[in-house]
Formats: C-alpha cells, structure tokens, sequence
C-alpha cells in the first residue's frame, strides 16, 4: 500500500464494493453520454464521413448513401453514438480508474504514471487526426479512380453505391487501428519501466521490430501502399523515440531502486543501533 498519510488498508469487501460503484458511475456517464450523442449522430455521422464526402463530390455523379436492410440506418447511427460516446467517457473511465488504483500505489510509483496518463490520449488523438485529414482522403481517392462513370457506348458505367454501415465501418476501423498503434511509445516504455525489455535490446531487434510494424499496417489498413505506408513510417518514428523514452525509463528505474536502497540501508542501521 502507499505510504502516503492518506492511504489506508481497506479488507477485500471494501474493494470490491468499491470496484462496483466506479463501475456504476462508468455506465452512467456512458448512458448519458450515449443518448446526447444519439440526438446528434446525424451531425457526427456527416463529419465522420465529410473527407469521403468531399471527395466523391469532386469526382461527380449523382452521389449518394444506400441502405439494403431496414434497420441498418438505424443501427448505424447507434453504433456511431456509441463511437462518441466512448471518446467523450475516456476521461471518466481513466478518472474512475485511477481513483481506484491509486490508493494502492507509492508515491514515486504515482509520479511514474502521470506522463502515460497524459500521453494516452494525446497519442491516440494523434493517430486519429492522421486518419481523418491524411489516410482517409487520399484511400477514398484511390479507390474511387476505379470508376468509370463516362462508359463508352454499349458498356455500363461503373460508380460506387457505398453503404452507410461499410462506409462507417471502415472509418472506425482505421481510427481504432491507428489509435491504438500509436499507443507504441507508452507500451514500451512501461516494459522498459518494470524491466521486462531494456532500450539495448529494441536497438539490437529494430529491424525485426521494423518487419512487425510493416505486417501489422498491411494487416489493419486496406490493401493499398498509401494507407500501409500512412501507418508503417509514423509506427517506425515511434518505435525510435520508444528506444529514447525507454532509457528514460530505465533511468527513472535505476534511480527509484537506488532511493529504496538507501532506505533500505538506513532501516538495518536503524535496528543495529537501536539494538
């Protein structure tokens, strides 16, 4: 348990009881944040879609959005609340969570986390901002240029009918895809923390390291280079600054080793004293 005056050791029950009303409190502010963005999943739903919208406009034709079941409109716009909804809750989930676990921890244990804490959401906003204004444009532009709307006589013209659950789908896929690889640095430098890797050896494994990157992006992008590379070369500048961030780890680890130590020492030469 923490040191800190606060803390206090609290019998398994207690926990669990605990546990549940931060659970509860999670699922409240889901459902509320859940029906404000149902009421405006129409407008969320249009500025998902705005970069495949503004490019298919360009493009020509008469554009447009179908639906082949009766409910999937429905269902769609449901997942898309449920989409904002989990973004806008983040802050109280990690809140919740770290209200719970935090009692548990050391001070220099707590110091520890405050920077993943903040770098989490950023990075992910990162990785999201770098699909919707780069990947996403240039994959629709990419595969709309299989149309052929001008068909010569005697063949019929070839135009996307896209789907409003595929083509939402797709854009949650990549955002997902991308947040969560840009969530690199702060994985890998909490192994680094603990002592599971060292940041020698991720320089001795970076080309294997490099292999992965380019397999992972092939596996969650669709199957053109540009999307691939748009995931691949920011996940290779990651996996580089992990290699720094993880020798600020194994810095930061050394040194709070080094104070339990002494603390340690003094504790023994306390005792032979007082003996």
């Amino acid at each position: 348990m923490s040191a800190s005056s606060d803390d206090k050791t609290m019998p398994l029950l207690e926990h669990l009881v605990e546990l549940r009303q931060r659970l509860i409190w999670s699922a409240l502010a889901f459902l509320v944040a859940f029906g404000i963005c149902f009421y405006f999943s129409n407008a969320i739903y249009e500025f998902l879609l705005e970069p495949y919208s503004r490019v298919a406009l360009e493009k020509g034709g008469n554009r447009r959005l179908i639906y082949t079941a009766p409910t999937e409109a429905f269902f769609t716009f449901m997942k898309v609340a449920a989409f904002a909804a989990a973004a806008l809750c983040f802050p109280v989930w990690a809140g919740q969570l770290w209200a719970f676990i935090a009692p548990g921890l050391y001070k220099h244990e707590k110091q520890a986390f405050y920077p993943f804490l903040l770098a989490t959401p950023v990075l992910f906003a990162m990785g999201a901002a770098l699909v919707y204004f780069i990947v996403l444009p240039g994959l629709y532009t990419y595969l709309l240029s299989f149309e052929n709307l001008a068909a010569a006589p005697g063949q019929l013209p070839i135009q996307l009918e896209a789907k409003v659950n595929e083509s939402l789908t797709l854009i949650m896929t990549l955002i997902f895809a991308f947040g969560m690889a840009f969530q690199m640095p702060v994985l890998l430098t909490l192994l680094a923390r603990v002592g599971i890797i060292t940041a020698e050896g991720m320089v001795e494994k970076r080309r294997f390291a490099i292999v992965g990157v380019f397999v992972f992006a092939a596996i969650v992008t669709p199957p053109d280079v540009v999307s691939q590379l748009s995931l691949a070369i920011p996940m290779v500048i990651l996996y580089e600054m992990s290699v720094y961030s993880a020798r600020w780890a194994e810095r930061k680890r050394a040194a709070a080793l080094e104070d339990d130590g002494d603390g340690d020492d003094k504790a023994v030469d306390e005792t032979d004293f007082n003996s």
